[in-house]
């Protein structure tokens, strides 16, 4: 490669990676590998909602460059026993973007300047299969088990939007016919532990004014999902998600003066009390949150496919008994039966998360000393906790981001502050010609705040992102991306960009 060529490439655009890992791969006997640069330019504080969204925080900043090298072994799904490997690095240089901190020692305001750090492991990873069996050691990336990655706007619980967290992961590989019901019903299921990385990013962007810091925090997720009928026309997949953090060290503040620290070591039961939730004398353990989940789907003459689905969240016994009213995630989605086609796939949601079981919460045994006969259980706060910052990890909503994340707290408080909020999103995808795609993701919110601080006047954001997808036919492997997005409104900001890639993905074959 000459000068000229390699200028070339660096200019060009950011890792795609994660789409071509999740594409059918070609070969599982062998290892797969792939190299991306990438370049982002536009203004705001911010890349573009959509740019910076669901791609597990690998671009968040307004201007960068990115170089993204991956090699990974497939599990060969076939075969009763396999195994999996896969490494995932990037490096890159990115803008700056502006926070505030509190500085006790003058009693003042500083600029905290913050940016990702210049290189970093995405992913590190060991898999191993027997029969329907899997066990995952390392950090991987995940996204949702049921709704669609590419046009949704994210699973409430774990939907691919923040970095990977560090664990074990096991379950079934995929969905397992239960015994004597001949195939008419299905089970899959996960379970998952992990410590988090980001005690320096939290350090990094707190305020050290309010509320409280708590880092060294564990991660707990466990899904559970029947399918009935899967042969049928129609087919209808139910369960639930819940997640934890958990144990950690917090530090609270009070106008700037350390008022208290409180640590909760590690302990082996933790892995069980989170796993099998048991309450103690006033509290449970942990910030625990999860989803009913309901997909139905219908396959349509032609074998095109319509779906329906929700998502009911909740944060505590009120929400898992539905007295959280409409809150959820209401979709639709149509799938193109084959690739190809000017229309391959569309995606409508309407979000509400409104009602969070009521505006109040009242528990006697909260309030000793008060002889109110009455439990109210109510401002559920979604994603937010008495003792664990926001439900994020290095800045980014582990789970929808369609709650904007703490990252965009340009104050350093590290919870989120517009748990409250509606709006809907609108996702299409197809194909311009045989080697060209595009995809389109459109948006819009209005948020109020939380249930404990309320906004005195609503805001709201309106984003769009428009992509294009070059395979080239003349190099196969050789895709060509160019994305353009835009975010006006009071949550975001008003960020403009763009961003442009060149990735490259291969495959030694050993065997030939």
């Amino acid at each position: 490669m000459n000068m000229k060529s390699f200028i070339l490439l660096l200019c060009l655009g950011t890792g795609v990676l994660a789409n071509a890992q999740t594409a059918p791969a070609p070969d599982t006997t062998g290892i797969h590998y792939a190299a991306s640069l990438a370049a982002n330019a536009g203004g705001g504080d911010f890349a573009p909602y959509y740019i910076a969204s669901n791609r597990h925080g690998v671009v968040t900043q307004p201007v960068g460059t990115q170089l993204r090298l991956a090699a990974w072994k497939p599990l060969e799904r076939d075969k009763r026993f396999s195994w999996s490997i896969g490494v995932d690095f990037l490096a890159g240089i990115t803008s700056y973007t502006d926070y505030q901190r509190y500085d006790a020692s003058s009693a003042t305001w500083t600029t905290n300047r913050q940016r990702p750090a210049h290189a970093w492991l995405q992913q590190l990873y060991g898999e191993v299969k027997w029969r329907s069996l899997f066990l995952e050691v390392g950090m991987k990336e995940h996204g949702s088990a049921l709704f669609n990655n590419r046009l949704g706007s994210g699973d409430f619980v774990e939907s691919g939007n923040a970095r990977p967290i560090p664990g074990i992961r096991f379950g079934f590989i995929d969905f397992q016919d239960v015994p004597f019901t001949k195939g008419w019903l299905q089970v899959q299921g996960e379970i998952a532990y992990g410590k988090t990385t980001d005690k320096g990013w939290m350090e990094d962007h707190y305020n050290y004014y309010n509320s409280f810091l708590t880092t060294d925090v564990w991660y707990h997720y466990k899904r559970f999902y029947f399918r009935v009928a899967p042969q049928q026309p129609l087919t209808v997949t139910v369960g639930m998600q819940a997640a934890a953090q958990f144990n950690g060290f917090r530090r609270t503040y009070n106008r700037g003066e350390l008022t208290g620290t409180h640590e909760e070591k590690f302990q082996l039961r933790d892995l069980w009390d989170m796993f099998a939730t048991k309450g103690q004398d006033t509290y449970f353990k942990g910030n625990h949150l999860g989803a009913w989940d309901l997909r139905a789907d219908y396959r349509l003459r032609g074998g095109n496919r319509l779906s329906a689905y929700f998502q009911w969240p909740w944060e505590d016994g009120s929400g898992i008994g539905k007295l959280n009213g409409f809150d959820g995630i209401w979709g639709l989605e149509w799938k193109r039966k084959e690739a190809g086609g000017w229309l391959s796939g569309a995606v409508f949601e309407y979000l509400t998360f409104m009602n969070q079981s009521g505006p109040m919460h009242y528990d006697p045994e909260d309030n000793p000393g008060t002889n109110l006969p009455v439990h109210t259980e109510g401002a559920d706060d979604y994603y937010n906790n008495y003792q664990y910052n926001g439900y994020a990890h290095h800045g980014m909503s582990i789970g929808t981001p369609f709650l904007p994340s703490t990252l965009y707290n340009l104050d350093g408080y590290l919870r989120y502050v517009d748990s409250r909020l509606r709006g809907f999103h609108v996702g299409v995808e197809g194909n311009i010609c045989s080697n060209v795609g595009y995809r389109l993701l459109a948006s819009y919110r209005k948020a109020f705040g939380t249930s404990y601080i309320p906004r005195r006047s609503p805001a709201d954001d309106t984003s769009v992102m428009a992509e294009a997808t070059w395979r080239v036919a003349q190099v196969p492997g050789l895709t060509l991306r160019a994305q353009f997005g835009i975010d006006r409104g009071d949550i975001y900001g008003n960020n403009c960009g763009a961003l442009v890639s060149v990735t490259y993905q291969g495959f030694f074959n050993f065997k030939k």
